[in-house]
């Protein structure tokens, strides 16, 4: 049957600014570090796959030092742990807050896709239990029932690494070829993509701007009622309406798969 993968952050709701950006900065100030992400700061931070692996980036030798930070790697590892273990109860009281509204046409094409038989899951390498707070925030608990949830450190390497997603069609028994991701970012589109998954990219705000080359449709949402989708690129000529529809997913799926992205030289 066919299968439906959503990532999480950017996707069921735009998470990062309203989300994780405040999180990580109420916990550096909790911490007693010297540390406050602004948006733009945070805009380079986003390319890096993973919570913990975003705080990693803090721990230069001279951040260590002027902080008085384990210099070992186990005693480094340790002091990630109890970050981003605030960081996600910070975030998830967040989400159940009500302070991230869900991303327009998510609930209604997942509703539209679990009617039909599809499968449903989201694959994510942000922590579990917030990927699960946002997913039922997004669609509801009896629906979220209805979903795999694959997230966090389930897989050795985070995106733009295909990995969540192989293990995620693996888990599901899904046949790539009969399934479609919904991302937002160039960093999972390439891992999607690499997982040999057609894409359809809906951007969020700090992904506007990014290299969507090898999506197969390109969106600024999937669109509700009152809050219709644009269309940013078409390549294969799907031609959505107002609202992305299942149908619209089962014309991705049968035609060829568009041009793969580039290999950047550098991953972040």
């Amino acid at each position: 049957m066919p299968a439906l993968i959503f990532d999480c952050d950017g996707v069921l709701a735009d998470t990062e600014r309203a989300g994780h950006l405040p999180a990580f900065n109420q916990t550096f100030r909790e911490f007693g570090l010297p540390v406050q992400w602004s948006e733009t700061e945070y805009a380079q931070k986003v390319k890096i796959g993973g919570g913990k692996e975003r705080m990693a980036s803090l721990l230069t030798p001279d951040f260590v030092a002027a902080n008085g930070l384990p210099t070992d790697p186990e005693g480094q590892r340790e002091v990630l742990a109890r970050w981003h273990r605030r960081k996600t109860a910070i975030y998830t009281a967040l989400v159940d807050e009500g302070r991230l509204p869900a991303r327009p046409g998510v609930a209604r094409l997942a509703a539209e896709a679990a009617s039909a038989g599809w499968q449903l899951a989201v694959a994510s390498t942000s922590a579990e239990p917030s990927v699960r707070a946002v997913l039922e925030h997004t669609v509801g608990p009896e629906l979220a029932a209805r979903f795999g949830l694959y997230a966090g450190d389930v897989v050795a390497h985070k995106k733009p690494a295909p990995d969540i997603y192989l293990f995620a069609l693996e888990q599901l028994g899904a046949d790539p070829q009969t399934a479609v991701v919904v991302e937002d970012s160039g960093g999972g589109l390439r891992a999607a993509v690499a997982a040999g998954l057609r894409t359809v990219v809906t951007v969020s705000t700090y992904t506007v701007g990014e290299d969507f080359t090898g999506a197969s449709l390109v969106l600024d949402s999937l669109g509700d009622e009152g809050s219709p989708a644009t269309v940013l690129a078409d390549p294969l000529d799907i031609h959505p309406g107002r609202l992305v529809r299942l149908d619209d997913l089962e014309r991705v799926i049968t035609r060829p798969h568009p041009p793969a992205p580039p290999t950047p030289t550098e991953e972040q």
